[in-house]
This record gives C-alpha cells, sequence and structure tokens, in this order.
C-alpha cells in the first residue's frame, strides 16, 4: 500500500513539475531562460513573457497570411478579368494576287497567288492590292504630227517595267501622228487620270505649242505628277508652260539653238543625252528618249531592274554614258544640204567629239573649181559656233584643196581640210571629203 501511495506521490509530482515548465517534459527541452522553481514571481513573469512572443509570432503568420491571401485573390481576379474581356480575332491578311501587266497576251485576265513572270509572255508579274494594281501610271500627251518614236521608245521601256501607260489628247478621236500612224487616246483632258509620270514627246510641235487647251493641261497635269519627262522638240511645249524656268534643258540636235531663244531663263544644253533636275526631265532627240524612260525606271525601281529591262530589250543602255549627239564634232561644219546649184549623195559621215570626216558624190556643178566656190563660200560663212572669222587656205592645184581654222564658241582651236577628187568609173562627178579635227588644248596658257 505505501508502495503504491509513493508511485502515486512521484507521478504528481511529475505532472506537477510539467506544469510548472510549462509543459516540457525534461531540462534540455525547456527554452534557454526558463527557470523552474517552486513558483512566485519569476515564473510568471517568464510565464507572461512567452505569451506575448507567441501572439506577436502569431499575429505576424496571420499578418503575412493574409497578405499572400489577398495577392492570391487579386491574381484570381486578373486572370478571371482577362478570361472575361472577348479577345478579337487577328485580322485576316488580305492574300496577295499577282498579274500579268497588260500586254496583249492570253495572261492579261489571269491572276496568280506567287510572283514570278508570266507563262505566257515572260513578263514579270506585277502585285495587285484589293484588286487595284500597285504600280506606277504613265500619262502621254498625244497630239497631231507627234512623233512616234518619242512615246513608242519610252512607252515599250515603261511598259516591260510593269508600269501601267495610258494615252491622252484634247479629244477622243484618231490623233496624226508622223509617217501616217493613227491612235486613239485612251483619256482626254476633261477625264484623264493623275498619272505619277506625264510623258511629253516631240514631233511638229507648233500647233501643240499654240493651243492653250493642251498647255493648260499639261501645267496642271505637272504639278500633279511625280516626274515630267519631254522627248525631243517636247521641251517646247514644257518651256510653254512655264515648267523650264530657272531650270537645264535641252531638245533634238537642231533645235537647241531655238529653244533658247525661246527659253531665255533657261540653261539649254548641247552635251548631254538627258537633263534630270529632279522632277523635270528632258531628253535630246528621237531614240534618246528610250535612255530617259530607263533614267526614270532606274530612280523609281533601282539600276539593276532598269539594265536587266534593257537587257531584255537587246538595248545598249549605259547610264554612265557621255554620248549627245549635239556635242559631236559636226556640231562645228556647216549644212550643205541647201547649198544652191549643187546636187550630191552621201557616201559617208562619221566621227566623235574631235574629228569628223564626210565624203559625198557630187554630180553638180560639174566641175572642180565651180564645187570649191560653193563650198568654200558655205564654210566662210556659215561656220557654226564658232568665236571670230574663218580663215581659209588654199593647198592644192586649181582649188582642189583648203585648209581653214577657226575658234569655237568654248575657245577651243579646229583644223578643217578640204579635198576635191575626180568619182573613179563616174565620168563628170566627183567626191568631196571634208575633215574636221579639234586641236590640243595650249595648257602653258
Amino acid at each position: 500500500m505505501r508502495e503504491r501511495n509513493r508511485d502515486h506521490a512521484e507521478r504528481k509530482q511529475d505532472d506537477v513539475s510539467r506544469d510548472h515548465s510549462g509543459g516540457f517534459a525534461s531540462e534540455r527541452d525547456r527554452p534557454t531562460g526558463v527557470h523552474i522553481g517552486q513558483g512566485g514571481p519569476e515564473l510568471s513573469a517568464n510565464k507572461a513573457s512567452i505569451s506575448k512572443t507567441n501572439v506577436r509570432c502569431c499575429r505576424r503568420i496571420k499578418m503575412k497570411g493574409q497578405a499572400k491571401m489577398k495577392t492570391l485573390m487579386m491574381l484570381c481576379a486578373c486572370a478571371i478579368a482577362l478570361v472575361a474581356i472577348p479577345t478579337q480575332a487577328a485580322p485576316n491578311k488580305p492574300k496577295k494576287v499577282y498579274v500579268c501587266p497588260d500586254c496583249g497576251c492570253a495572261a492579261d485576265n489571269r491572276s496568280f497567288d506567287k510572283p514570278g513572270n508570266c507563262p505566257d509572255c515572260g513578263m514579270p508579274l506585277i502585285e495587285k492590292i484589293d484588286n487595284k494594281e500597285q504600280r506606277p501610271s504613265v500619262a502621254i500627251l498625244l497630239f497631231d504630227n507627234a512623233e512616234v518614236i518619242d512615246y513608242a521608245g519610252p512607252w515599250e521601256v515603261f511598259g516591260e517595267a510593269g508600269f501601267k501607260v495610258f494615252t491622252v489628247a484634247e479629244k477622243r478621236v484618231p490623233i496624226n501622228a508622223v509617217f501616217g500612224q493613227k491612235i486613239v487616246p485612251d483619256y482626254t483632258f476633261a477625264n484623264s487620270p493623275t498619272a505619277d509620270i506625264l510623258l511629253v514627246p516631240g514631233g511638229g510641235v507648233r500647233n501643240a505649242v499654240g493651243n492653250p487647251a493642251l498647255i493648260k493641261w499639261v501645267r496642271t497635269n505637272a504639278q500633279k505628277s511625280k516626274h515630267v519627262m519631254s522627248v525631243c522638240t517636247g521641251a517646247f511645249i514644257l518651256s510653254k508652260a512655264g515648267l523650264l524656268d530657272g531650270l537645264s534643258a535641252t531638245t533634238i540636235e537642231h533645235a537647241i539653238d531655238d529653244l533658247q531663244k525661246v527659253s531665255p531663263k533657261t540653261k539649254v544644253v548641247h552635251d548631254q543625252r538627258y537633263v534630270d533636275n529632279g522632277k523635270i526631265i528632258t531628253t535630246a532627240g528621237l531614240s534618246s528618249g528610250i535612255d530617259g524612260a530607263f533614267h526614270v525606271v532606274a530612280k523609281m525601281n533601282g539600276e539593276g531592274e532598269a539594265q536587266a529591262i534593257a537587257l531584255g530589250m537587246e538595248y545598249r543602255w549605259d547610264p554612265h554614258s557621255k554620248y549627245a549627239r549635239a556635242a559631236l564634232a559636226d556640231r562645228y561644219l556647216p549644212d550643205f544640204s541647201d547649198v544652191k546649184g549643187a546636187k550630191a549623195k552621201m557616201i559617208s559621215t562619221e566621227g566623235d567629239l574631235d574629228h569628223w570626216e564626210i565624203k559625198a558624190l557630187f554630180s553638180e556643178p560639174n566641175s572642180i573649181e565651180a564645187i570649191a566656190d560653193l563650198l568654200n563660200q558655205r564654210i566662210a560663212s556659215n561656220t557654226p559656233h564658232t568665236k571670230g572669222a574663218v580663215t581659209l587656205t588654199p593647198s592644192g592645184a586649181n582649188k582642189s584643196a583648203i585648209n581653214w581654222k577657226f575658234t569655237d564658241d568654248e575657245g577651243h582651236a579646229w583644223n578643217g581640210e578640204e579635198r576635191i577628187d575626180p568619182a573613179p568609173d563616174q565620168q563628170g562627178q566627183f567626191v568631196v571629203t571634208l575633215k574636221l579635227a579639234r586641236q590640243p588644248d595650249d595648257k602653258s596658257i
């Protein structure tokens, strides 16, 4: 019984110990600084401190938990909002469609889903967007006596480049171009659309220059176009419209002096095949318009594309060429075509910038002396672009040969030679040879 009572007492003491130690079973489980004794103020103070610490920890944990919960709730709300916002489907990009330029081939009305070349004519396909062709447009002015090559040459170049070309005239009736060609314009001055390029050909332009409606249309449409190009005597139309004032310009070789007379505010040049002022471009005569058109294509689409088109046309286009017909050496030879009393046939005429030679077969007059008199008079009085007098010196018997000298309007010295010989196997006819050579400049001056 005593032993049972003792065991009961020990168990009770253990319970008291656990109560006094805050529930810790052994010394190593007690927190540092907590002393187990018989109770009193020290035990009460420690228990209060432990309780406050536990409360603060619980508050921190609770606050952190609340913050995390708020963050989580906000993220959920954003996700729900994003899901709730109706999404707009990305617009479908229009499918690209490619077509053949209007060249007249069987594929003109066909469309293709990839770029490449037309299977019928071989021309590069062009893109259509919203069923509207996104390609440069060219308006060609037409009028009676227009020169065919002036508009047909550039037309071919622009067409090969994929540009849209159309024609415009005062009325929608056939115009009569030179050499009998007739062409019906696409539009009139009243309903013609705006074009990126305005092409003004030459030819017989006297009536065109005197047509107020034509000049007004050119002036108005030049303001709307990105590029304006004249060919040959088309420069006279641009001049009349006031489009060459303050600019440089050129035209066909035999009309250069006349253009300068009617365009006193323009610097007319003879040594360029085409003159580019930025927007206004003038070209020299006839085939020069082809080079001018290639130049425009190169400006708009790059030189490589222009070169490729030239190869396809089997045309020798040199964008760096210095060739200009009006700058060749025969610029300083008189015009013998209208010499009264002379009847002759051209055998050859050739040269370059510094030399020229002409050979002609004369059947009238019928003597060396008479031919020499006609030619020498023309050389002395009609040699163009000279500064000072032309001096002639006989060098052969019976006037069969002479030499002449002069200085041109740019200060260069020239020597000329004339020789007249009986034509072999042609009784009573004579071969006239005229030679012209520029002398080296005196660098000591």
